[in-house]
C-alpha cells in the first residue's frame, strides 16, 4: 500500500461515523469520510434526547455541527456511495463514483433504512417534517403524551410498538398495513390487555390537515395525532458481504465484538447497522469505541510516533 493510504476510511456519516472521525482525527490519523447524504439522524425535525440540548436540535444541525468538527481537525469528506470493497495489500481499496481510495482500516457505519408506509413520498415528508409521521417511539414517544396515536403495523413486531406507545397514552390504534391483521392468539390477548385497538388494512395514508393525518384503512378513515411506521427496516450491509464480514443471520446486521471489530481484521462496524439500540447516543459511544480500537490496533502494525 503506498504512503498516501488512509489510515481510516469511513464510510457512513451518520452520528457513529462522525464522532468516529472526530476521535480519529485527533488521534493524528489520516481520515476520509464517504457518505451519501442519507443519514436517518437528518430526518428527525427535532431530536431531544442528546444530552446537552435541553430545547432539542434538528437532526441535520446535529450533523452539520459534527461535519465542522470533523472538518477542523482535516477530516476530508466526499459525498457520494461506495460501491466497491476490496481486499489489498496491507489493507483495502474502496470504489465510489470517479473517486477511489486506499485504507489500513475500514469503518462501517451505514446504518439501516426504515420500510416506508404506502403514501405519497411528498406527502410522507413533509408529515415527517411536522411530527404527523415518526418512526422512534424511543426519541420521541414524549412527545405524543396522551395524544392520539397510530401504529401501522402488524405481527408481533407492530403489537410490541403499540404497547410501547401505550405508557405515554390510552389511545393507541395497530393498523395492519396489509389486508388484514396476522396476529397469534398472544398477541391479540396483549391487545385487549392494553386496550388497543386493532383495524384491518390495507393502511394508506391519505391525507395531512392542520394537526392531524389521515390514514384510510378497511373500517374506514381514521385521523390521529401522530403515526408511527412500524414496519422493519432495511440493513445496508452490502459491503460487508463483499469482504465476507460476517451478519447476524436473524437480523442482517453487521456481528461485533466488544469493542467494534468484525470478524475480518482491519474492517469495524458501529451505529444501527450493528445489532443494538437504534439510538443517537448509542451510535456515538460505538462510534467512539470503534475509533479507540481502530487506533490502537493500528499502533500495533506501526509505531504512531510523532
Amino acid at each position: 500500500m503506498d504512503d498516501q493510504a488512509l489510515d481510516c476510511l469511513i464510510i457512513g456519516g451518520g452520528p457513529a461515523g462522525l464522532t468516529a472521525a472526530i476521535y480519529l482525527s485527533r488521534f493524528h490519523l489520516r481520515v476520509r469520510v464517504v457518505d451519501e447524504g442519507r443519514s436517518r439522524a437528518g430526518w428527525i425535525p427535532c431530536t431531544r434526547n442528546v444530552p446537552g440540548f435541553p430545547d432539542g436540535i434538528a437532526g441535520e444541525e446535529l450533523l452539520d455541527r459534527m461535519r465542522a468538527q470533523a472538518e477542523k481537525y482535516g477530516v476530508a469528506f466526499t459525498r457520494s456511495r461506495v460501491t466497491r470493497l476490496d481486499r489489498a495489500e496491507d489493507g483495502f481499496t474502496a470504489e465510489w463514483g470517479a473517486g477511489t481510495a486506499t485504507a489500513r482500516a475500514i469503518l462501517l457505519a451505514t446504518g439501516i433504512r426504515n420500510r416506508r408506509p404506502d403514501m405519497d413520498e411528498e406527502l410522507h415528508d413533509e408529515g415527517l417534517a411536522r411530527g404527523l409521521i415518526r418512526y422512534c417511539p424511543i426519541c420521541d414517544g414524549f412527545e405524543v403524551t396522551d395524544r392520539k396515536v397510530g401504529v401501522i403495523g402488524s405481527g408481533s413486531h407492530g403489537v410490541a410498538e403499540a404497547v410501547f406507545l401505550r405508557s405515554y397514552t390510552a389511545d393507541v390504534t395497530l393498523i395492519a398495513p396489509g389486508e388484514a391483521h396476522s396476529l397469534s392468539a398472544d398477541d391479540q390477548a396483549r391487545l385487549r390487555d392494553h386496550a388497543i385497538l386493532a383495524l384491518d388494512g390495507p393502511a394508506r395514508g391519505v391525507a395531512l390537515q392542520e394537526n392531524c393525518i389521515v390514514v384510510e384503512t378497511a373500517q374506514g378513515h381514521h385521523a390521529f395525532d401522530s403515526v408511527y411506521p412500524a414496519l422493519g427496516s432495511d440493513i445496508h450491509s452490502e459491503l460487508a458481504e463483499q469482504v465476507d464480514v460476517a451478519t447476524n443471520g436473524e437480523t442482517g446486521c453487521i456481528s461485533v465484538d466488544s469493542h467494534q471489530r468484525t470478524n475480518v481484521p482491519g474492517i469495524y462496524a458501529a451505529g444501527d447497522v450493528v445489532i443494538g439500540l437504534d439510538q443517537i447516543s448509542h451510535a456515538m459511544g460505538e462510534g467512539g469505541v470503534a475509533a479507540t480500537t481502530i487506533r490502537n490496533d493500528l499502533a500495533k502494525r506501526a509505531p504512531l510516533d510523532r
